[in-house]
């Protein structure tokens, strides 16, 4: 297929850039086989815009994708967290292509309420909606165009490219015993977790939080190094309870090797094998299971092992890639994808 693939490609950030589930996406659909243009709006809006202002690039953005899609002539346009453009542009692409498929993708939370209005938003105008939230909890989406699908955190091979499963404990590449990077506070209160779990844990454990405590954050190949240098991981949400709901920090984790904690009522186990996420229901729990396996490194390089192998065999950015566009297009499934059994 012909696609255009319109989201935040930190352009500007030059090199500096997040892990971005939305580069993943790209490098996945150029892995699956298909003709695939990157449209970042928000780095166009700033080539456009007077004085390099974004929100003066707003009309001229939304110029530009037509513009693009006039002369790409995509199949498929895939969107992103792309909110300056306007859901009036997609429709004046529809008006001209009737035969497009628009697909709109949204990897934040549904408890975020600015998020859930931009889900409605595009629902209005996408055949097809992929949220990183189960399908039963997207049910406040239906009766609008857009079909409701769940779409995981996925790995890339190029990017999660360690393997900290396979170091022994006492192995000096290994300097963290357990991660959690975080700076966001708004609708959360995962801070007095964190707190209880450092009172709990002995003085020499290393428990590394960048991001919170007056830590500076990790971003680009600092946060690389991190995650290469860890034996565990905190995947802790804003709000637990969403169905299969995780920020994208899962995927980097258990890609990577690190042996993940994550809360049990986002039910991961409905697809996930046995010995692969570690699962908590509150802090007496996860304290339990962080000195169990800190103690038991076999048993923490096997789970985390089991755990990387799978992400990386079923939940990687190809797969992910091909089963958007298939059920965007209404395609038989070409694999058994995992959240879909």
């Amino acid at each position: 297929m012909r696609i255009i693939h319109v989201d935040n490609h930190q352009q500007r950030k030059y090199g500096h850039t997040r892990v971005s589930w939305a580069i993943k996406l790209y490098t996945g659909l150029v892995r699956a086989g298909h003709n695939v243009l990157a449209f970042s709006d928000r780095d166009v809006a700033a080539f456009e815009a007077p004085l390099r202002i974004r929100e003066l690039g707003r009309k001229k953005t939304n110029q530009r994708l037509l513009q693009t899609a006039e002369a790409f002539e995509p199949d498929l346009i895939v969107i992103g967290h792309c909110d300056l453009i306007d859901n009036e542009t997609f429709a004046e692409i529809r008006r001209r292509n009737p035969n497009i498929i628009i697909a709109a993708c949204n990897n934040d939370p549904l408890f975020v309420p600015t998020n859930a209005a931009n889900i409605a938003k595009r629902c209005e105008i996408a055949d097809a909606m992929f949220v990183s939230t189960g399908v039963d909890d997207l049910q406040i989406f239906s009766g609008k165009r857009a079909r409701l699908w769940h779409m995981p955190n996925p790995v890339d091979p190029a990017v999660e490219s360690a393997d900290t499963s396979a170091l022994a404990a006492d192995d000096p590449q290994l300097q963290t015993d357990l991660l959690f990077c975080s700076k966001s506070q708004q609708h959360t209160e995962r801070g007095r977790l964190v707190t209880e779990l450092k009172q709990a844990l002995p003085a020499d454990f290393r428990f590394h939080t960048p991001g919170m405590f007056d830590q500076p954050t990790l971003w680009g190949r600092d946060y690389d190094r991190k995650l290469a240098a860890s034996k565990m991981g905190l995947n802790l949400n804003r709000q637990e309870g969403y169905q299969w709901y995780s920020s994208a920090r899962i995927a980097q984790m258990a890609g990577n090797g690190l042996l993940v904690f994550t809360h049990a009522a986002a039910r991961f186990a409905d697809f996930m094998p046995a010995e692969t996420l570690t699962y908590f229901d509150d802090a007496d729990s996860l304290i339990q299971q962080v000195r169990e396996f800190h103690h038991d490194d076999a048993k923490r390089r096997h789970w985390a092992g089991r755990c990387r192998e799978f992400f990386h065999r079923e939940i990687n950015n190809t797969l992910y890639a091909q089963y958007i566009v298939e059920a965007a297009s209404q395609q038989p499934f070409s694999h058994d994808y995992v959240w879909q059994r």
